[in-house]
């Protein structure tokens, strides 16, 4: 409310500001829609600055430099995120914690000898399994009463199922409105060439949002195994003495590009023909 009295009746071009966990979540819920919006990550605010020679960090100097960062780059508004997504992002975010807890307590069970802590242990996991399906629930019903095609097309997509199509749909809401190479790098999946004269370094991937590479491992696991298309670009790229890792990053990226096209052609998945 004091930001709204002091902006006035006039609205900024651009309102550019970090993003730093609960305190920004607040910011965006209230204002997205009402202001242009730009949120940027804190590391690139602070090599902003030091390139700027600004060495002094008190909210005064990051409010100036944040504001030159906005005109300098010639940013633009992002997106409105809708309050219907940000239930949607702290229900994901509950159901990651839950699964770390899961995970936990079954190594604890692992290492237990007494009666009573594994009995106790094993009521805890009981629990996490009611709460992650009541979560699971949730989520599916919000998602097909929202993107129900989206959904779809997703699932049809071999080796995503309903939680990883979800996943997606929530940490990638852009996803269907993007180009091939944006997709890529939202993702962070995009290479990062390092070359410099004569000398050419390993590229690597670099940025981009982790829970939706996260979300992405296990599909592209086993769509290198079951999936011809991607099997044959996995096995090519071992061939070529290519490192594990590296081949199946290959192959997550090729899930995410298929995933962004099918959506925007609103199409499901079909086999190409042999």
């Amino acid at each position: 409310m004091a930001l709204k009295r002091w902006l006035g009746a006039g609205l900024p071009e651009l309102v550019v500001y970090e993003a730093t966990g609960a305190y920004h979540s607040a910011f965006e819920l209230a204002f997205s829609g009402q202001l242009p919006l730009h949120k940027i990550n804190p590391l690139q605010a602070r090599r902003f600055a030091q390139a700027c020679g600004l060495r002094a960090k008190t909210d005064k100097v990051d409010a100036a430099m944040l504001a030159a960062m906005g005109a300098t780059l010639d940013m633009e508004p992002d997106p409105v995120v809708s309050k219907e997504h940000y239930e949607l992002k702290e229900l994901q975010i509950e159901r990651t914690a839950l699964i770390k807890d899961r995970t936990r307590l079954k190594n604890r069970l692992k290492t237990q000898i007494l009666a009573l802590t594994r009995r106790q242990t094993k009521a805890r996991l009981a629990q996490i399994e009611r709460q992650l399906k009541a979560i699971d629930g949730e989520i599916e019903t919000r998602i097909e009463q929202d993107r129900p095609r989206a959904l779809d097309i997703l699932k049809s997509i071999p080796g995503i199922g309903s939680t990883t199509a979800a996943a997606i749909l929530i940490e990638c809401p852009e996803i269907g409105s993007l180009g091939r190479k944006q997709i890529a790098s939202l993702a962070g999946l995009a290479p990062m060439t390092r070359q410099s004269g004569q000398w050419r370094g390993t590229a690597f991937i670099q940025g981009g949002r982790k829970f939706l590479r996260d979300a992405l491992y296990m599909p592209a696991l086993v769509t290198s195994k079951f999936n011809p298309d991607m099997a044959a670009k996995y096995k090519a790229m071992r061939r070529e003495r290519k490192p594990e890792k590296v081949a199946l990053t290959a192959i997550m990226r090729k899930l995410i590009e298929l995933a962004n096209t099918l959506i925007k052609q609103n199409r499901t998945w079909t086999q190409k023909p042999a």
